[in-house]
């Protein structure tokens, strides 16, 4: 519950939200509008492909195989590369149906001519230890664009805070009381504040939607460096005015702020590339899209009667909360008949990214046990097909890091046709599987992999192939040299850090497999280079491992092919420590792997930076009593 010494809110406006149960479908009662059309032809184009592809693949490495008669381990082997391999076409998959769908202009995402009805939306920023100026500083450069816009639809913000660092809340207190006293005309600010962090960003949604949400339409969720101009947020909600059946609209947020070596390389992804995978996703999901959790409009009633979260049956018998929240909730509005749409055009929706390694990791083995959660839901009654591949998707991209790790080991191993390749020796000192493997050239290794990262670049090429074709679209990078120039080093450093990342994925999804969760804490927002005993205890397992095939590799029991991850490995503590470097001026051109946000700041940054520091002025300056 709220404590109301620590809470300046309106009237109260309950709404009732139940947990819902998955083992039923959504009751009569919380049933939204009729299922959208159905878009077979598009899923067909991402599914069948993708299955071709690894067809043939499996079907070429079994005749291989095949030769000297198929042993069990031989299936296991091939049934785990066509599990790894199905996942990277699907990818290639995503990009066709991306361009096929440009191509055909299959789809408008600009608004509809019919009347907007006025709408009262809630802007919800949820935040637990976060830095006060950064928050209100991004809530009030929302605000200042949207009362510069005069849209039809009416807005207040509510910083709905867990905050348990009780010097953070004293800031945050006083923060309220500047935002609010300086809040454009119309515009009001409500703060809230548990003493509790009970069941997390989920509870804290619950809290507000069972206390006042009753009073708002919809609500825009923000996370704590969400950033949204004030036309982004204009356009969900006149979507959503315009669209009855939408339970939520999601927007493809881009990264900004990015001032390290890491966090540009994330950045120039997204932004140079990222764009086509989502227009692949809305093209094929449509009305089956997913939540992030943030940046996205959601209707408020429809919410509270379909998506209430129950607990799971932890391993001990207590209750579990369940932590990827976002995916689940998106699959119980499609059960119950709303549409839940993905729309990548709208610009101006942005969030950070972590700005080192060490941060990065740290937020995926938050993400790792949820998403692996997403297996036991895939049972969940009533769910629309393509809601259950969301789900599964998710589990799977933390998966598949310990299936490639098994995979590439157990191929190196494979691909050496010397008197020294481990399996066959072992096979003839302990004959358990005679005659296997059969041997592998260094040509047939080289091909493989050939193929498999051409298929994982596939996305990367293609993206940079249309920016690198257009002028006025390299212009936007600083020029086609400068493009190009950033593009090799993107994937230069995404190839090395693949490795590392590999293997601390394996190591989070081990964890979650022995139910050991990874303490919750916010993500670091201001990146700072970690001293050399952190890199080292972070990176150790990563280096021994690297050690361990750069042996294997100058005595012959390995492929030479896998001299790129055995130097990435062993390369882990210092490709940390060079995630960590500041971008500035003096870096080479494309080690600065500029993308059009870093050449040329969106406004709204510019805004939020400006009221971050004057937040951060006031805070330091003589206390003000907060409200």
């Amino acid at each position: 519950m709220s404590d109301a010494r620590l809470t300046v809110m309106p009237a109260p406006a309950p709404l009732e939200m139940r947990p819902q149960d998955l083992s039923a479908p959504a009751p009569a009662a919380g049933r939204g509008p009729a299922p959208g059309a159905r878009y077979t032809g598009w899923r067909m184009a991402l599914f069948l492909p993708a299955l071709a592809g690894t067809a043939l693949l499996v079907a070429g490495l079994h005749s291989w195989l095949a030769e000297t008669g198929m042993t069990g381990l031989e299936w296991v082997l091939l049934f785990m590369i066509g599990m790894t391999f199905v996942w990277v076409t699907l990818s290639v998959s995503t990009v066709a149906v991306a361009i096929a769908g440009l191509l055909a202009h299959a789809r408008s995402e600009e608004p509809g001519a019919d009347e907007t009805a006025p709408l009262d939306v809630a802007l919800l920023v949820p935040v637990h230890n976060e830095n006060p100026a950064d928050v209100f500083g991004n809530a009030a450069a929302m605000l200042d664009d949207l009362a510069a816009r005069r849209g039809p639809h009416r807005y207040a913000l509510f910083i709905l805070s867990d905050t348990t660092d009780e010097a953070i809340a004293e800031e945050e207190a006083r923060a309220f009381a500047m935002l609010r006293a300086g809040a454009p005309q119309d515009f009001t600010v409500w703060y809230r504040r548990r003493r509790t962090n009970t069941d997390k960003k989920v509870g804290n949604l619950v809290d507000w939607i069972t206390g006042w949400g009753a009073a708002w339409q919809a609500m825009v969720v923000l996370d704590a460096d969400s950033l949204m101009t004030g036309r982004a947020i204009d356009r969900l909600a006149g979507e959503m005015s315009r669209d009855p059946t939408a339970g939520l609209i999601q927007t493809f947020p881009m990264l900004i702020g990015a001032n390290t070596l890491f966090a540009r390389l994330q950045q120039f992804s997204n932004i140079a590339y990222g764009w086509l995978l989502a227009e692949g996703l809305a093209t094929w999901a449509r009305s089956e899209g997913n939540y992030w959790g943030h940046n996205a409009i959601v209707r408020t009633r429809a919410f509270a009667a379909s998506a209430g979260l129950p607990h799971l049956a932890g391993r001990d018998g207590r209750a579990e909360l369940i932590l990827s929240h976002d995916f689940v909730e998106a699959g119980l509005l499609r059960r119950a008949g709303w549409q839940v749409r993905f729309l990548p055009r709208v610009s101006g929706s942005y969030e950070e990214t972590p700005g080192t390694l060490i941060d990065y990791v740290l937020r995926d083995q938050r993400w790792c046990r949820g998403n692996l959660q997403h297996l036991r839901l895939l049972g969940t009654a009533g769910l629309h097909p393509v809601s259950r591949f969301h789900l599964l998707h998710g589990a799977v991209s933390y998966l598949l890091s310990p299936a490639w790790f098994v995979l590439l080991i157990v191929w190196s191993l494979l691909g050496k046709d010397s008197e020294t390749n481990v399996i066959r020796y072992f096979n003839e000192t302990n004959p358990l599987f005679p005659d296997w493997p059969p041997a592998m050239s260094h040509i047939d290794s080289a091909v493989f992999l050939v193929i498999m990262y051409a298929m994982l670049l596939t996305p990367k090429l293609t993206g940079a192939a249309i920016i690198a074709l257009h002028p006025k679209a390299t212009r936007l990078y600083g020029g086609r040299r400068a493009f190009l120039g950033a593009f090799a080093v993107e994937v230069v450093l995404s190839v090395a850090y693949a490795p590392v990342l590999m293997i601390q994925q394996t190591r989070a999804v081990m964890r979650a497999a022995l139910g050991r969760s990874n303490a919750w804490a916010p993500q670091s927002r201001r990146a700072a280079a970690y001293p050399l005993s952190t890199l080292i205890r972070f990176h150790w397992v990563e280096t021994i491992l690297g050690l361990m095939l750069a042996v294997g590799l100058v005595t012959g029991l390995v492929s030479l092919w896998l001299i790129p991850i055995a130097a990435s490995l062993c390369l882990a503590v210092p490709l940390s420590a060079l995630s960590s470097v500041p971008v500035s001026a003096r870096l080479p051109h494309a080690l600065r792997m500029d993308s059009p946000h870093s050449l040329r700041e969106p406004a709204i940054l510019t805004r939020a930076r400006n009221q971050r520091l004057r937040v951060s002025d006031l805070l330091s300056g003589p206390g003000m009593p907060a409200e």
